[in-house]
């Protein structure tokens, strides 16, 4: 079962097993990391589920969408290089080892 490690704002690592075919988002709500609020449930039309991946992790991402590149302008903390929504973050065993690095806010 592929990890990904949420790092929080004040730096408390949280490694969490996510299942194949899961996404990111749905692990961090599953598992009660709070600073992803999914408002919208993983449709890709709110962008609280906002996240900065590792940048040693970006050439194992998939291809950013027109929708999400779109959503990431929408961000509460502004976007970065390295912005993804963890929504469309889905775990398969090349993503075990993601570390994901949570913003202030989300709102």
């Amino acid at each position: 079962m592929p990890t990904v490690i949420f790092v929080r704002p004040g730096g408390d690592r949280r490694p969490v097993e996510v299942g194949e075919g899961v996404s990111v988002m749905e692990a961090a709500v599953d598992n009660g990391i709070d600073e992803i609020l999914a408002e919208c449930g993983g449709n890709t039309t709110c962008a609280t589920c906002h996240v900065f991946v590792c940048a040693n992790d970006l050439d194992r991402m998939p291809a950013v969408s027109e929708l999400e590149n779109e959503m990431l302008d929408g961000t509460a903390e502004p976007r970065r290089a390295t912005s993804r929504l963890a929504c469309q973050l889905v775990a398969d065993p090349a993503l075990d080892g993601l570390t994901v690095y949570l913003p202030e806010t989300q709102c």
